[in-house]
């Protein structure tokens, strides 16, 4: 097992060095086209050049380094993970998906495996969706399922989607060309941290995924009357935010109330011209629900825009509810997680099954083709947060069992 601890401690400087790539010097992030993704990028980039994987950068700054079959009427296999972050981020969090898989593609070559299937390795672009409220735009260019009309997008700073692309080198008018089209793909694998306490709790470093939980984000948007904060009587106010605030507490009632298995968050509120002595006439807030089940989530959705509207009325506030973005549940691949599962056996783990609350590249790839997820246990399920950690004795376990699935799969499709 030498070998794996070598291959393990490599995985690690690499995944120490790209989290030096930050647009802030105090703590790591990295959004979609920031210059610190840019350089992100240009390392992967090198990497895989080296690795001797055939390199580019589509139009959405997706890098993408292919491993080609003998076979020329082979289809591809992809594995892949994002590099971008949230604001204040983990190093591990798409990043682990992204080097880990570098590292399995790299030991074909080394090992000489004769391949079926051409390899596609991928560091999608944007998996987080921070700057444009939209995620998977990486993911949903390789799927052929990119809204064009988003384009026109702006970030926080007035700058669009289309500038952005322009600004890292692509083209918007080549983004279609860059998908590959479901009869090209024999299959998906991701490998993530869990960003959840169940394998920490149970000392196990790996799991099967069997299923990616559906999500909505939605903008609440509540208009009242802003006034003055000490002429204006406390029974006389159409407060927005008062509002909103009870908003928030019926929308955590809600979700409690389904016993875990709706999940229900309202991580951004916005006052528009807010003042210490104004009463708020104008707020917005976001909205993420998630369920893997498609008909409990909506079902959720509807109860929760229904207080609000109740709410509102009550207070003579405008209420406007829109939907930003959904994703569907979607369901792993079976036969590809029996060789999962038997990889993880094979390597002497407890196997165990988990749902996946976070969304995940492989719900834009699952439109295409067959996904496989395999979640790596991370310290305490801490992720999004600087704490995310990984003990590089969890890497090593995946590493192996990654390579036995890879392995198998090869096995299999020859069969």
């Amino acid at each position: 097992m030498e070998e794996f601890e070598e291959r393990t401690a490599r995985i690690l400087v690499r995944i120490n060095e790209l989290a030096g790539y930050s647009e802030d010097l105090q703590c790591l992030t990295r959004t979609f086209g920031s210059p610190a993704f840019i350089e992100a990028g240009k390392k992967v980039f090198m990497w895989m050049t080296q690795a001797g994987l055939h390199t580019s950068i589509d139009n959405i700054g997706n890098i993408r380094g292919r491993l080609v079959s003998a076979d020329k009427k082979a289809k591809t296999f992809i594995i892949a993970s994002h590099i971008d972050t949230v604001a204040d981020a983990g190093k591990f969090d798409g990043t682990l998906g992204v080097i880990m898989g570098l590292d399995l593609v790299e030991n074909l070559i080394k090992s000489k495996t004769a391949i079926p299937f051409n390899i596609e390795l991928i560091a999608f672009s944007d998996e987080e969706g921070v700057r444009f409220h939209s995620t998977y735009l990486g993911s949903k260019v390789v799927a052929g399922t990119f809204d064009m009309n988003i384009l026109n997008k702006k970030d926080a700073e007035g700058i669009t989607l289309n500038e952005v692309v322009k600004f890292i080198g692509g083209d918007v008018g080549k983004i279609r060309g860059d998908a590959i089209s479901p009869q090209e793909i024999s299959g998906y694998f991701e490998i993530h941290i869990e960003q959840g306490p169940i394998l920490f709790e149970r000392n196990i470093p790996a799991a099967v995924v069997t299923a990616i939980a559906g999500q909505a984000r939605i903008e609440l948007h509540f208009k009242g009357v802003a006034g003055h904060a000490g002429t204006v009587p406390m029974n006389m106010r159409n407060d927005a935010l008062c509002a909103a605030a009870e908003c928030i507490l019926q929308i955590e009632s809600i979700a409690i109330a389904q016993k875990n298995k709706v999940v229900a968050t309202v991580g951004k509120v916005a006052i528009r011209n807010a003042a210490s002595n104004v009463i708020p006439g104008d707020v917005t807030c976001s909205l993420d629900i998630r369920n893997e089940d498609e008909k409990i989530l909506e079902e959720a959705m509807q109860k929760i825009k229904q207080v609000c509207e109740t709410v509102c009325n009550n207070r003579a506030i405008i209420f406007e509810w829109e939907l930003i973005q959904s994703a569907k549940p979607v369901a792993c691949d079976e036969r590809m997680n029996q060789l999962l599962e038997k990889a993880i056996s094979d390597s002497g783990y407890e196997m165990i099954k988990l749902v996946s609350g976070a969304g995940h590249d492989a719900v834009a790839i699952a439109a295409i083709a067959p996904v496989a997820m395999m979640f790596v246990r991370c310290y305490k399920g801490i992720s999004h947060n600087p704490l995310e950690n990984v003990a590089p004795a969890d890497i090593k376990a995946s590493l192996v069992i990654a390579e036995k699935f890879i392995l198998n799969f090869i096995s299999k499709y020859n069969a």
